[in-house]
């Protein structure tokens, strides 16, 4: 059997745009690397039920998001919205509403974006974040708001590296947002992404600057967090730089899985009966800067990205144990940093 994905990139050096690469799940190989879109700078994708593709755009000096028609193997412009500046560095999608959101790491801001049937976007609400931000380099220019997508009862929930910060929204239906709650985890901890447990009560926050996991307990009611947990993502040993990335879970809820780039790895984790976690491997990427990974449709297979040697690596995954062993790393794809299931390909 064949599952697609689409590859969002950089396009710093030979990188054209976004890509597909094709896995044959009965030969446990990946093949097929090919184009299907021109851009400049396409770092995050989404894809929705009517086979529309959501992406990151930068065009000269202006930065914003597609929308494209995928078909026949390729992606067709539907529109894009761009303004002044550089690029988000996350687009999230509500299909339910009709949304799509972006968050932009350099202007602090979230946007809203109406998805009409046609699959074109009209900007409905802005929001800039402003603040105290936490005491590294890479926070003192402000904050730096670097992921925006759904929590399961249908708020909007937002990382902010630069302030170490969670800010939920409420999300009206005409896609304006109202801030409902902020959580602010330690000093210093880089918030970037995040990813619900399958009960819709547990989070894991991926801290990029400290490499760490936080545990929180989501309670709907108030939209609030309570930690249990702060882990590391690489072991003490590993004194060089590392930035955490990329974070998914299992469908069954089981494990949790962490890019990590310097280490260059995948870190995985059991989750416990109390939802904690306890590091069971770190498996190299076999390559530089594991930005994304993706795990396949029946989660027997991560596809992972390296986005400073251009190249994917694939695993096979122990649905018992949640071990990962590599089967292939030598595949060509120009600066990799999204991995995307592409279901209708």
């Amino acid at each position: 059997m064949n599952e697609n994905f689409l590859i969002g990139t950089y396009t710093q050096k030979s990188s054209q745009g976004i890509y597909a690469v094709s896995l044959d799940t009965d030969e446990q190989k990946l093949s097929d690397v090919r184009l299907v879109a021109k851009s400049e700078k396409p770092a995050y994708l989404q894809i929705d039920g009517q086979n529309h593709l959501f992406a990151i755009k930068q065009d000269g000096d202006r930065g914003g998001v597609a929308s494209y028609q995928l078909k026949n193997g390729q992606a067709k412009l539907v529109n894009d919205v761009l303004g002044a500046g550089a690029p988000p560095a996350y687009v999230g999608l509500d299909e339910k509403r009709h949304l799509l959101f972006s968050a932009n790491y350099h202007l602090a801001t979230i946007d809203v974006f109406r998805i009409s049937e046609d699959g074109s976007l009209t900007l409905t609400d802005r929001v800039t974040h402003q603040g105290l931000t936490g005491p590294r380099p890479e926070q003192k220019d402000g904050p730096h708001c670097h992921y925006a997508d759904l929590t399961p009862d249908g708020r909007l929930i937002v990382c902010d590296l630069g302030m170490d910060l969670l800010v939920v929204y409420n999300i009206s239906d005409d896609g304006k947002l109202t801030a409902a709650s902020r959580y602010h985890c330690e000093s210093g901890f880089g918030t970037r992404h995040l990813a619900f447990h399958p009960n819709h009560r547990i989070v894991y926050v991926l801290g990029e600057l400290s490499s760490k996991l936080t545990v929180l307990n989501y309670q709907a009611k108030t939209a609030s967090f309570k930690e249990l947990q702060t882990i590391s993502t690489i072991p003490s040993s590993w004194t060089s730089h590392n930035g955490a990335a990329a974070i998914h879970l299992s469908a069954d809820g089981r494990f949790v899985y962490v890019s990590n780039r310097g280490e260059n790895t995948i870190a995985v984790f059991a989750v416990q009966s109390d939802y904690t976690l306890k590091h069971i491997q770190s498996i190299s990427t076999e390559g530089d800067f594991p930005r994304d990974f993706e795990l396949s449709s029946d989660d027997c297979f991560l596809v992972a990205g390296n986005q400073n040697t251009d190249n994917l690596t694939l695993y096979s995954r122990n649905s018992e144990t949640g071990l990962l062993k590599k089967l292939q790393d030598n595949v060509h794809c120009p600066e990799p940093v999204c991995v995307k299931r592409w279901p209708n390909a």
